[in-house]
């Protein structure tokens, strides 16, 4: 039989936080059964730091927030073991989930990441549709296999040397704590899309900045049956498509910037 104790049986679980005093605390004590945890925050004002550095298991560092694959590269260089387990801070991990990653990292045959499909809450109600039914991320991965793509900076993405699987139980996810904080959250993402596609030299257009968020709240609303979700359906998917929105109009401000920018500078 194989030694777990060795370092490639041994799991790290990292998460990255800003103001989640509200739901840090549930998140931790759902990965407490990891052997490292690791948090990196990046300057909270809510109190969250202080909870994480006074957890006997946690080692928190504050690390300034520059994009979410930034941010999460830092953390992954700050674990000792070879297994990642990575969460956000509002996300839960159950029992029968906690049994999968061990006995998955304890397979000799592991493939070398693995996919997790999510259950999303809206505040503590399941959020059935609204787009976020076939939504999946890596989360359990071998560090020495894996590196985050630079070609995000929001809704990150591994590149895995190897293959990838997909575990059976789901990822609890608790999306939506209140209205402006679920606003803030897809604001922020728009703007950091906009970033992405300004580096990647994408021109605005009226047209798109009218016609994609209409898209995206059609799309996960009546094609992706957020209708069957009710009035959460309808917030969340107007939320999302109000990120869009976010999107095409920061993308215009940096044009314009970079516009006045190119005149100040002309001899």
């Amino acid at each position: 039989m194989a030694d777990l104790n060795t370092p490639s049986k041994k799991l790290s679980a990292l998460v990255i936080t800003y103001n989640e005093i509200g739901y840090i605390e549930k998140c931790i004590n759902a990965i407490s059964f990891a052997d490292e945890i690791i948090v990196v925050d990046s300057y909270s004002t809510d109190g969250t730091f202080e909870y994480l550095e006074n957890h006997p298991k946690v080692k928190a560092i504050q690390h300034p927030f520059e994009n979410f694959t930034a941010q999460k590269s830092f953390a992954m260089n700050q674990a000792t073991n070879d297994w990642i387990l990575f969460v956000d801070a509002d996300e839960v991990v159950s029992d029968k989930l906690q049994k999968e990653i061990k006995s998955t990292i304890e397979n000799p045959n592991a493939c070398e990441a693995y996919w997790f499909y999510r259950k999303f809450m809206f505040k503590d109600k399941h959020l059935r549709f609204s787009g976020w039914q076939t939504d999946k991320n890596h989360r359990l991965f071998r560090k020495s296999k894996v590196k985050f793509t630079d070609k995000k900076l929001v809704h990150e993405s591994l590149e895995v040397d190897g293959s990838s699987c997909i575990l059976n139980e789901k990822l609890t996810h608790f999306c939506y704590k209140n209205y402006d904080d679920y606003k803030g959250k897809m604001l922020k993402y728009g703007r950091l899309k906009a970033k992405e596609a300004f580096y990647k030299e994408k021109s605005f257009s009226y047209f798109a900045m009218l016609f994609r968020p209409a898209w995206k709240f059609f799309n996960h609303y009546i094609i992706r049956l957020g209708i069957l979700d009710g009035k959460k359906g309808i917030i969340v998917c107007y939320l999302n498509a109000l990120g869009v929105l976010e999107r095409f109009k920061e993308l215009k401000r940096l044009e314009k910037k970079n516009e006045l920018t190119y005149f100040l500078v002309m001899p």
